[in-house]
């Protein structure tokens, strides 16, 4: 019975959070990040102001509730890669089903223009970034033997969530001004980024012991 409990009170949490994160994108799109507030927020998702900060911790952040699930995943996918199985070959089966949290082409068509006009959402999305990129660096050190600030290991991380961050910037042209190959890019976000993934297995090689 507790376990029930546990379950469905989670499950009201992420129904509450999914509600919050709908209304916030609907005002955001209808009015803009900068003249939404977080009353407005609040009312539109029939909450308390005060409820928005159980659940996020400022108005950007509701824009990405993907991120949690994300890196959940990601941690999961480093912390449980078969022996023998090289960081960034884990980051490429991670992208591979990462699609699942990227919604449909219209929200993350939202996700690019508010990045495009507001620096306090590419910075809140560049803050995620970081995460992922100082566990991918544990990830890559444990491959060399190293700790994760080591200088390979954060040259390795770095690059490629680099690599990821400019095909995400060449991915919000594409859903701005593509709908058939937004399509696409949402389908297989791997075909888009595979090459640059190569790219940095050939910088890994060349740094290895």
């Amino acid at each position: 019975m507790t376990t029930v409990t546990i379950g469905l009170r989670e499950r009201k949490k992420q129904q509450t959070r999914e509600a919050i994160h709908r209304a916030a994108m609907r005002l955001f799109a209808e009015r803009g990040f900068e003249a939404t507030t977080i009353a407005d927020i609040a009312a539109a998702a029939d909450i308390a102001p005060r409820t928005f900060f159980s659940y996020f911790a400022s108005k950007e952040e509701a824009v990405f509730p993907k991120f949690e699930p994300m890196y959940a995943d990601f941690d999961r996918a480093m912390s449980e890669r078969p022996p023998g199985t090289a960081a960034l070959d884990a980051l490429r089966d991670w992208i591979a089903v990462a699609a699942q949290h990227f919604g449909d082409v219209e929200g993350a068509r939202l996700e690019a223009r508010l990045r495009r006009e507001s620096p306090a959402v590419a910075a809140c999305d560049l803050q995620h970034m970081r995460r992922f990129e100082l566990r991918l660096a544990e990830a890559v050190g444990e491959d060399f033997g190293e700790p994760a600030d080591a200088l390979r290991p954060r040259l390795v991380a770095a690059a490629a969530v680099a690599a990821l961050q400019a095909s995400s910037d060449a991915a919000d042209v594409i859903l701005e001004k593509d709908a058939e190959k937004a399509q696409e890019l949402m389908a297989d976000p791997l075909a888009f980024i595979d090459d640059a993934l190569r790219f940095l297995e050939g910088g890994l090689a060349a740094l290895r012991p």
